[in-house]
């Protein structure tokens, strides 16, 4: 039986709108038939806080946030849930088709790979649990849903949202790996979430490289499919760009 390739995008950092950009445009070009699967992996560089697509409420002061004296976006994502800070975090989307079901059983189908692949590197994870009152709190990390992925301890380690556009769907999440506490009690107000205990001696680069391999290996497991490095052609970049100018996902200041 002849596997399923699905195309994997290098390791990507740009400002968090053209990153939005970029997951919209891919779920667009899947849905159409212009664009196979794809997992893929990115950075935001300047730091940033996203918004979920219908979060309407939110402190005023973040418009006028700083970290090592450069302003944090705010941008919008285009799937749900709750604001998430991005800084040390490690972000990846799949776009994929949409199998039907509950929205929980295609989180689960598309989180096993993160599962896996971060059990392969000592860390267990299991899902969280739904809870009244995560709507009105303005911070992802604030509480843990069936849709998020938490360690033993009750430490929330990966938080994803969706869009769906039947046949495809996005999945997208933030992976947290080494946050500066200081920065997060800044923004939400409230004490960080104690700091990740990885097993692993890397930090920085090395870690998000090793992190990186180890999902990529896990996904071609439990998908069932076999993984094609591409980056964006200078057509495909031309593509997204002109995407990104009409669909603006930053927030004014």
């Amino acid at each position: 039986m002849t596997l399923q390739i699905w195309r994997l995008i290098p390791l990507f950092v740009a400002p968090g709108a053209m990153q939005m950009a970029i997951d919209r445009w891919l779920v667009e070009q899947y849905r159409l038939g212009l664009h196979p699967p794809t997992l893929r992996f990115y950075l935001w560089q300047p730091t940033a806080i996203s918004l979920g697509y219908h979060q309407r409420h939110w402190p005023e002061f973040w418009q006028h946030l700083k970290w090592r004296d450069r302003p944090l976006d705010l941008v919008r994502r285009p799937s749900g849930g709750r604001a998430v800070l991005h800084q040390g975090d490690l972000t990846y989307a799949i776009v994929t088709a949409d199998g039907g079901g509950d929205r929980t059983q295609v989180y689960q189908q598309c989180c096993e790979f993160l599962i896996q692949g971060w059990r392969s590197l000592g860390v267990e994870l299991q899902y969280g649990q739904s809870k009244r009152g995560y709507i009105h709190h303005p911070s992802c990390f604030a509480t843990a849903t069936a849709a998020d992925l938490i360690t033993p301890s009750g430490d929330k380690l990966i938080g994803s949202a969706q869009l769906r556009l039947p046949p495809a769907i996005l999945q997208h999440g933030s992976m947290r790996l080494e946050p500066d506490p200081d920065l997060f009690a800044q923004v939400f107000e409230t004490p960080p979430p104690p700091p990740l205990q990885l097993p692993l001696t890397e930090r920085g680069n090395a870690l998000i490289e090793i992190a990186i391999a180890a999902l990529c290996q896990a996904a071609e497991r439990c998908f069932n499919m076999q993984l094609l490095e591409q980056p964006f052609s200078e057509q495909e970049w031309s593509a997204i760009q002109t995407y990104a100018a009409t669909r603006e996902s930053s927030l004014t200041r």
